[in-house]
């Protein structure tokens, strides 16, 4: 009978341990849970800061290849468009402001902030929707931020064009035929005077058909040889709806 009495005593002292083993357990699962919850939190606002981010760049590069278009057709300087500057920023900062509100985070802090050199945008997301209530004091009210650089790279350089080749025979056949020309000038100076006269009417309407030749000369504009990633590519001012897209003229990528 003694020995039941000490057992049952034993098996009393042992249930409290057990009830706070259980509860230990459940409090630290909760906390894992809310550690979890707090992840997910900070993943989704750095996906929406990627986003942001990238569509910044993106909106760039398409301004980028409308205004080297634009300088083509134009025949303006279009240097500085190929290296990925000589424009300002434009809408680029909104469309970083929408893709963030589509995944759940709004702009803050410095925002967008463009950089040049290369051209990048640099993009602060805060989550829209805190951490929410958890075990562990105070999550219900923080929000994760996050930040994501995206870069604007230039595929393509301009290649040098060929400077022009002189042939072997250059400047020598002229002066021969113009040896022949001022002998025949010696043999009648008079009627080369007439001749002289109606030359000059002829050179009049040489000036009009060189006006002419001007005109069509302003239309023809040589082809821009560029080098885009190890492949050669040619632009055909007179072909702008050939124009390469703007992802075959510059790339965009995530910096850390």
């Amino acid at each position: 009978m003694t020995a039941r009495r000490d057992l049952r005593s034993d098996a009393g002292q042992a249930f409290p341990i057990y009830i706070t083993a259980v509860a230990a357990l459940l409090f630290l699962a909760l906390a894992l849970f809310a550690v979890g919850q707090a992840g997910a939190t900070r993943n989704g606002g750095q996906t929406a800061a990627d986003a942001a981010a990238l569509a910044a760049a993106q909106d760039y590069r398409d301004q980028l290849r409308k205004g080297f278009l634009e300088a083509i057709a134009n025949g303006s300087v279009w240097d500085d468009l190929l290296n990925g500057r000589g424009i300002g920023a434009g809408d680029a900062c909104e469309r970083a402001q929408w893709f963030a509100q589509q995944n759940g985070a709004d702009l803050t802090g410095p925002g967008c902030v463009p950089g040049y050199l290369p051209t990048s945008f640099t993009v602060t997301v805060r989550t829209q929707k805190p951490v929410g209530k958890t075990v562990i004091p105070g999550t219900e009210t923080k929000h994760a931020t996050a930040t994501a650089k995206a870069v604007v790279t230039p595929r393509c350089t301009a290649e040098q064009p060929a400077p022009p080749t002189k042939g072997p025979d250059d400047g020598q056949g002229g002066g021969g035929q113009g040896g022949d020309g001022g002998k025949g000038d010696g043999d009648g100076g008079k009627d080369d005077g007439d001749d002289g006269k109606d030359d000059g009417d002829d050179g009049k309407d040489d000036g009009d058909d060189g006006k002419d030749d001007g005109d069509d000369g302003k239309d023809d504009k040589p082809p821009i040889d560029l080098r885009c990633d190890g492949l050669d590519l040619t632009i055909d001012p007179t072909r702008l709806d050939l124009f390469p897209d703007a992802k075959d003229l510059f790339s965009v990528h995530l910096a850390d």
